[in-house]
C-alpha cells in the first residue's frame, strides 16, 4: 500500500518537473522572459533615421528606373520632391549645428512617409518604360541603367537624378510624337536628331556621375 501510494506521488511530480523545462526552453529560446521578474519583455524596433530613409527611397527609385517600372516622368517628379526634402534638412541642420530638433525631424518623417506611398504607387501603377527593340530603344534603356547605377551609387544627387530624368522625359516624347506622325515608325533624319540629343544626355550623365557632388554619406 505504501508503494503504491509513493508511486502516485512521485508521477505529478515528474510532469511538473517536465513542464518546468519545456517552459524554460521556450522562454530561452524566444529571449522574451525574464528571469527575475518572470514577466515577458519585448525589445522596440529601432526606427530608422532620416539618412537612413533616405537612401532606402533612392534604392526603391534606383530598382523601379532599372525594372523600368518607373518611367523618366514619374522619376523626375519623385527625385524633385527628394530634392525638395533633402534641402529643407540641410537648412535646418544648418540653423540647429549641424543637428535636427525633434519638431523638425516630425514634418521631414511626414513627408518621407508621403514620397514613399508615392514611389509604391508609382511603381504599380499601369506605367511602365518602354524602350523596343531598336537602336533608339537600347539606347534608351541604356541610359536609364547609367541613371539608376548612379542613383544606387549615390554619384548622383537627387537634384541632378531629377533634371536627367527631365531630359529623357523631353526625348521620349518627342519619339513617340514623331512615331505618331509617320504611322509608329521613326524616318532617318529623325534617328538621327534623337541620336544627338542621346548624345548630349549621355555626356551629361557622365558629367554629373563625376563632378564631385554626392548623395549625404556617400564615401567618395
Amino acid at each position: 500500500m505504501s508503494i503504491r501510494l509513493s508511486k502516485w506521488m512521485v508521477m505529478p511530480a515528474a510532469v511538473l518537473l517536465l513542464g518546468s523545462m519545456a517552459l524554460a526552453q521556450d522562454t530561452s529560446a524566444s529571449g522574451s522572459t525574464t528571469q527575475s521578474s518572470g514577466t515577458t519583455t519585448s525589445t522596440p524596433a529601432k526606427q530608422p533615421t532620416i539618412a537612413e530613409r533616405k537612401e532606402n527611397q533612392q534604392d526603391r527609385i534606383a530598382n523601379g528606373v532599372k525594372s523600368g517600372q518607373l518611367t523618366a516622368g514619374e522619376t523626375a517628379n519623385l527625385e524633385s520632391k527628394e530634392a525638395a526634402i533633402n534641402g529643407e534638412t540641410r537648412a535646418d541642420r544648418a540653423a540647429n549645428g549641424g543637428k535636427l530638433t525633434h519638431s523638425e525631424k516630425q514634418p521631414i518623417n511626414r513627408q518621407q512617409n508621403q514620397l514613399s506611398k508615392q514611389i509604391y504607387q508609382d511603381k504599380h501603377n499601369a506605367k511602365t518604360a518602354q524602350y523596343g527593340n531598336n537602336k533608339v530603344g537600347e539606347r534608351r534603356e541604356n541610359q536609364q541603367d547609367r541613371i539608376a547605377q548612379g542613383i544606387k551609387s549615390g554619384q548622383l544627387t537627387a537634384g541632378e537624378t531629377a533634371k536627367l530624368e527631365n531630359q529623357q522625359r523631353g526625348i521620349n516624347q518627342q519619339v513617340k510624337a514623331d512615331r505618331s506622325a509617320n504611322g509608329g515608325k521613326l524616318t532617318a533624319g529623325e534617328k538621327q536628331q534623337i541620336n544627338k540629343e542621346q548624345n548630349a544626355a549621355s555626356k551629361n550623365i557622365y558629367n554629373k556621375k563625376h563632378n564631385g557632388k554626392t548623395q549625404a554619406g556617400t564615401k567618395k
